[in-house]
């Protein structure tokens, strides 16, 4: 039995159990309820309006008017607008502190209730007087600061809708994304602090505004320099908050677009994946109130940038009266403790961040609560990547023995997650806690069988109000049918691997289409890495596997960045072997292990086995992936270089 680490009070004082109570259904443990929420999910999503109490127009009662998969229809007689649920900030008053933002480009800057009101107010106006109307675009070349959110917001409350790109995204990366939606509207940084490093971003910001023929106004944000001086024809954010306004909102039907976010290119444009008001609102609503039990006592804080949906579910957490804590830098800067003591420093009682950042906390043998006052934490969140045992672990035993960690999955795609924790489930290490309410996740089997206890295809059976409300441009639908209906219609299929257990817990091995075969034997990613990176001497590493066409074993390749003044001997290289085969299985030892000095990942960080699958079989560096998706486009190269020498003769 795998180890039970944090158990639930069950004291009736969550979010989630308060909720379960109202409802009045006899049946409250979290299983009934999840099961309740998916077989009928009119009944559960107007619930979840009625115990929110949502602003709007119109009549809540219908919440699923069509359950059609693509094109479920979702409360088809209310409107609304986001930025008014936003800025309702319930159970907070005027001069509350809702909004923190920490910066190694400039002090603290701290927004109360009246104050971030305010400013969205005056953003909005400007907005209006550049001429922005309902539907134009709006777009941030911009970090995880408040006149970001205050944009958002801003554009929202009129029905703009709102695309944001990190700074530290190359030109074509934006380009690539906003010449498919054409904003009218720029506001751009001239560059950021990086730690210790001044990063200048003015050239890339003319290259991008060249690019852009839609644009007819610019905002200047001098970030990096307070004094540096706005492009010729640009406005300054000082000039566009000048005026003070009255804050109002056009209330929208539920499906209106929102924002823009998109996938990560890898293999051709990114998708511009349209979000509405209405799905985001009461999906963030959800997951925020009902899993990770924020409320008007919440310090929240999620290590993002502007470039990952989790900015996105951050800034949702006003919906729930949470104060936001934003940060701007390198999260490893002086070392890796810098944020456990933002924490303190800031009262956080909700950290979020990556897997990647937790197990790299756990090999430095960093003991976070010996380091910083981490009493008031109540949850730990952690998503981009699966978090293996020992990572669990590591987080009741050297950062807080009485947080909730909060495992969670799910996808820029819904901008929220499928899987995740609750309040009332247990933690147990290695695993995701549970399917999250409403979200009809079920592993499936070759045959499209829904199977419990063994790997299958993560699929969503029933609709969910996040889910897009289609592609830019992608008119006919045909697009975003593709991406997520074509191999099983009716059902949308994500592309991870999932084994859901029996007590209602799953764990995630890696994207489906990076799967390794061995012998018949499916084989994760993640427990490879969770292993391979556990070793003192390897910094990064990935691998992939080369399907023999005459039905042989192939080859299993690993690849691996060092830790300085390591090398890979034959003593490494059998140490590797070694912990592989006693910690997984024989056939997860790789036939042959290369040592490389970068390995490919996402803008976003996510690692790419599929371009380097492809470059070693033979594709073109072109056709295998676009170069603007990779935070390093140099990362794919010595794949190229290097081939016959991965693969061999």
């Amino acid at each position: 039995m795998t180890d039970t680490l944090w158990s639930p009070p069950l004291d009736g004082s969550s979010r989630l159990e308060q909720f379960a109570a109202d409802l009045d259904r006899g049946d409250d443990d979290y299983e009934s309820l999840w099961r309740w929420s998916v077989a009928e999910p009119n009944e559960f999503w107007r619930a979840v309006w009625t115990a929110f109490d949502l602003p709007a127009d119109g009549d809540p009662t219908q919440a699923l008017a069509d359950d059609s998969m693509p094109g479920a229809v979702w409360f088809p007689d209310v409107r609304l607008n986001y930025a008014e649920v936003m800025l309702r900030m319930p159970g907070r008053a005027d001069d509350d502190v809702v909004v923190i933002a920490a910066s190694q480009s400039r002090d603290d800057v701290r927004l109360t209730a009246r104050e971030l009101r305010e400013q969205v107010a005056r953003a909005r106006a400007g907005l209006v007087r550049a001429g922005v109307a309902e539907g134009d675009r709006v777009a941030a070349y911009s970090p995880n600061i408040p006149e970001t959110l205050v944009l958002l917001l801003a554009a929202a409350s009129l029905g703009a809708v709102f695309s944001s790109c990190a700074p530290e995204f190359g030109t074509q990366s934006v380009v690539d994304r906003w010449q498919q939606i054409e904003p009218t509207l720029l506001l751009a940084v001239d560059g950021y602090r990086y730690g210790a490093k001044h990063i200048d971003r003015r050239a890339e910001v003319e290259a991008i505004v060249s690019s852009l023929p839609s644009l007819e106004t610019v905002v200047w944000l001098p970030y990096l320099d307070p004094e540096a001086i706005a492009p010729g024809g640009a406005v300054t954010w000082s000039d566009l908050t000048a005026e003070v306004a009255p804050l109002e909102f056009v209330r929208l039907p539920f499906s209106a677009p929102l924002y823009v976010l998109f996938s990560s290119g890898t293999t051709g444009l990114p998708k511009p994946i349209v979000h509405g008001h209405g799905g985001i609102t009461i999906e963030h609503v959800k997951s925020l109130a009902l899993h990770h039990d924020l409320g008007p006592a919440d310090r929240f804080f999620w290590f993002s940038t502007t470039g990952w949906m989790m900015w996105n579910l951050l800034i949702s957490g006003l919906a729930v009266g949470s104060t936001i804590v934003m940060f701007d830098g390198n999260p490893a800067h002086p070392d890796t403790s810098m944020l456990w003591r933002l924490a303190e420093r800031l009262g956080v009682t909700y950290f979020g961040t990556s897997a990647p950042f937790l197990l790299q906390c756990r090999k430095e043998g960093l003991v976070p609560r010996d380091l910083a006052d981490l009493s008031r934490l109540r949850g730990v969140g952690s998503t981009g990547a699966p978090l293996p045992a020992e990572g669990f672990r590591w987080v009741y035993d050297s950062v807080s023995a009485t947080a909730q960690l909060a495992s969670i999955s799910g996808g820029t795609d819904v901008c929220s997650g499928f899987v995740g924790a609750a309040p009332t489930v247990p933690v147990y290490a290695g695993e995701i806690s549970c399917r999250m309410l409403g979200a009809s996740v079920e592993a499936y089997d070759d045959q499209h069988h829904p199977i419990i206890g063994s790997l299958g295809e993560l699929v969503i059976t029933r609709p969910m109000p996040s889910m897009p409300v289609g592609f830019w441009g992608d008119d006919d639908g045909a697009r975003y049918r593709a991406a997520y209906f074509e191999d099983i219609p009716g059902v949308w299929r994500h592309g991870d691997w999932i084994t859901i257990t029996d007590r209602g817990s799953c764990t995630i091995t890696g994207r489906s289409d990076a799967t390794l075969n061995r012998g018949g034997v499916r084989l994760g990613t993640a427990e490879f890495y969770a292993v391979v990176e556990a070793l003192p001497q390897v910094l990064d590493s990935l691998v992939v596997h080369l399907e023999d066409p005459h039905d042989g074993a192939g080859q299993l390749l690993l690849f691996v960045v060092l830790a300085e003044g390591a090398v890979l001997d034959d003593s490494l290289t059998r140490t590797i072997s070694a912990a592989l085969r006693s910690q997984l299985s024989p056939r997860h030892v790789p036939d042959a292990i290369h040592p490389v000095a970068l390995l490919p990942r996402t803008l976003s960080g996510k690692k790419l086995e599929v371009p380097v699958k492809k470059i070693l079989q033979g594709v073109s560096i072109q056709d295998a992936a676009a170069k603007g998706a990779l935070a390093d486009p140099t990362a794919l190269d010595v794949f190229v270089t290097n081939r016959d020498i991965f693969v061999g003769p």
